[in-house]
């Protein structure tokens, strides 16, 4: 009788090795984790299957992935530090004002200061990863916890706290964003200022030098301003994939079994609609390159912070002079990262949705010849 099986291909046997490290990984702290989660491992597997065979997945993925590389290492690999300037290392001001890329050392050129765009473009990134890292968290929680509350309890407490949501929703976004990040900016510096630790921990996670972490005012006061405005849209959507989810069988034998309304939610829904949220979260990551990148475009923040945003408003000022690469190569940058996980978020969509994934999987299934089958039982 001939069977079904997976034709491999060599991201196959990667994923095949990346599951079974997961595993012996979590089998260390839970014993009996695997032999009770047996059909999960097997759908984590079809999943990973099912993403190898999307060229624009895994384009997405090498992209995105390359992004939080260069952000972690950027600084380390960077050839000089982001104030390194040419011109007052060499004295050659007519050579290293707006020189062009490969002008000496400098790989992608410099700008008016004779910095080195390269150095810059890694610092840049690392500015944008811990931004990144810093407002989706505490948005995504924030919106999904508030999400599960309106959908789950419903009444009262759902009108209350989606009519909060629709005024954070009816007023634009950047510009609350905008007016928040211009309040907060004075405060934010004064903390910096008065506070040897908080300045430590700037200079540290943001990889700029501690005299420095008082420019940074102005890209925390964008952090603490984005995560105002970021939790509406996780919450908008909760809501309605909790009120679809509350009302399956298996919540209804939770509660059956008088389990708590936080365990219901946490333990069964929460689970069961992760998978539409996941999808948002990948794209939100570009969308907060994005939007942190026009907010420092639009403030012309520190002109010693190299920030992405700022290097093309600074640069922008050049372009007269035909230095394109001040502007063009930051925007390629931005560019690239948001494409990068715009692209992995929509064949994730695809993947996490079953009935998508079956018919993925189903074209990469091969039937086994019996003359196969009986070669097999030969050897």
């Amino acid at each position: 009788m001939a069977e079904e099986v997976y034709e491999k291909k060599i991201l196959d046997r990667f994923s095949d090795a990346l599951i079974a490290f997961l595993v012996k990984i979590i089998t260390l702290f839970r014993k009996d984790w695997y032999r009770r989660n047996r059909s999960r491992v097997e759908e984590w597997r079809l999943m990973l299957y099912a993403l190898n065979r999307s060229p624009i997945g895994i384009a997405g993925l090498v992209l995105g992935m390359s992004f939080i590389i260069v952000g972690i290492i950027g600084p380390i690999i960077a050839p000089h530090s982001y104030d390194f300037s040419f011109i007052m290392a060499t004295g050659q001001y007519k050579k290293y004002f707006l020189a062009p890329p490969g002008t000496g050392g400098a790989l992608l050129g410099t700008d008016d200061l004779g910095r080195d765009l390269l150095s810059q473009m890694l610092y840049g990134a690392r500015i944008s990863l811990v931004v990144t890292a810093l407002v989706l968290p505490v948005g995504i929680i924030i919106g999904i916890m508030l999400g599960l509350i309106a959908g789950y309890y419903g009444g009262i407490v759902d009108e209350f706290i989606m009519r909060v949501t629709d005024m954070f929703l009816a007023f634009p976004g950047l510009i609350l964003a905008l007016a928040l990040s211009a309040a907060l900016t004075d405060r934010m510096a004064l903390a910096i200022a008065n506070n040897p630790y908080l300045t430590g921990l700037v200079s540290f996670i943001f990889a700029v030098k501690p005299n420095d972490a008082l420019n940074m005012a102005q890209t925390l006061s964008i952090v603490v301003a984005l995560w105002i405005v970021w939790w509406p849209g996780y919450a908008r959507l909760t809501r309605g994939l909790t009120l679809q989810a509350k009302n399956n069988v298996y919540v209804e034998a939770a509660r059956a079994l008088s389990m708590s309304s936080v365990g219901i939610m946490t333990k069964h829904i929460l689970p069961n609609i992760l998978g539409s949220l996941l999808v948002l979260m990948t794209m939100d990551v570009g969308s907060v390159i994005l939007v942190e990148a026009g907010l420092s475009f639009l403030f012309g923040a520190q002109m010693k912070i190299p920030d992405w945003g700022a290097i093309v408003q600074h640069g922008s000022q050049y372009l007269v002079n035909g230095a394109w690469w001040l502007v063009m190569i930051p925007g390629l940058a931005i560019l690239v990262s948001v494409l990068g996980w715009n692209l992995f978020g929509d064949a994730l969509r695809d993947i996490l949705d079953p009935r998508t994934r079956r018919s993925i999987e189903f074209k990469v299934k091969k039937v086994k010849k019996a003359s196969e089958e009986a070669g097999e039982v030969s050897k």
